[in-house]
């Protein structure tokens, strides 16, 4: 049992760490210590740093209050689901984004990509390029984030929320929905 516990301090103390620092900034000797094991213990348990970045660095969306939504206001909806999200959700897109030099941290960015942005808004999509349109949207919405929490726009950061989820809305709805 004292296994899994440890496990359980190596994977806490690495996300805490991993969101904090990023990837490239934190070592496995600082995530040994954060939880009170050998460093050795964490290459054990987990294999490799990148590993174990990759186990703890998941981003997942909750679609689900895109599904009672009409569709002509689903592009303001998503915007607004974005930035209603919670902090560390924000902290691993950053860990993501700034790991995503290594090539499996850049898959599971992708794959961070296709879940949280492009099937949500696929899912709700009729029509023969569906696909297209919620991929446009998908890097719409991307781009706001990178724009917010990457570049750290300082005027989009102080821009009124409810103006910024309106008008950026109109624009991901004028993709999904171009000529309604």
């Amino acid at each position: 049992m004292a296994s899994a516990s440890t496990r359980d301090d190596i994977r806490s103390a690495a996300s805490r760490l991993f969101r904090e620092r990023g990837f490239a900034r934190t070592t496995v000797r600082e995530i040994a210590a954060q939880a009170g094991v050998d460093p050795a213990l964490v290459i054990r348990h987990f294999g490799t740093k990148e590993l174990l970045f990759l186990e703890t660095m998941r981003l997942s969306m909750n679609d689900e209050p895109l599904l009672d939504v009409p569709p002509e206001r689903l592009g303001e909806r998503f915007v607004e689901v974005l930035l209603d999200g919670d902090e560390p959700s924000r902290e691993i897109f950053l860990a993501l984004v700034r790991g995503s030099g290594e090539p499996r941290i850049a898959a599971r960015l992708k794959e961070t990509h296709e879940k949280a942005f492009v099937e949500p808004l696929r899912a709700r999509l009729t029509g023969p390029d569906a696909e297209t349109r919620a991929r446009m949207a998908g890097a719409l919405v991307a781009g706001l984030l990178y724009s917010l929490w990457v570049a750290g726009d300082e005027r989009l950061l102080a821009a009124d929320r409810s103006e910024l989820v309106t008008r950026y809305g109109a624009l991901v709805q004028q993709v999904l929905t171009p000529g309604e």
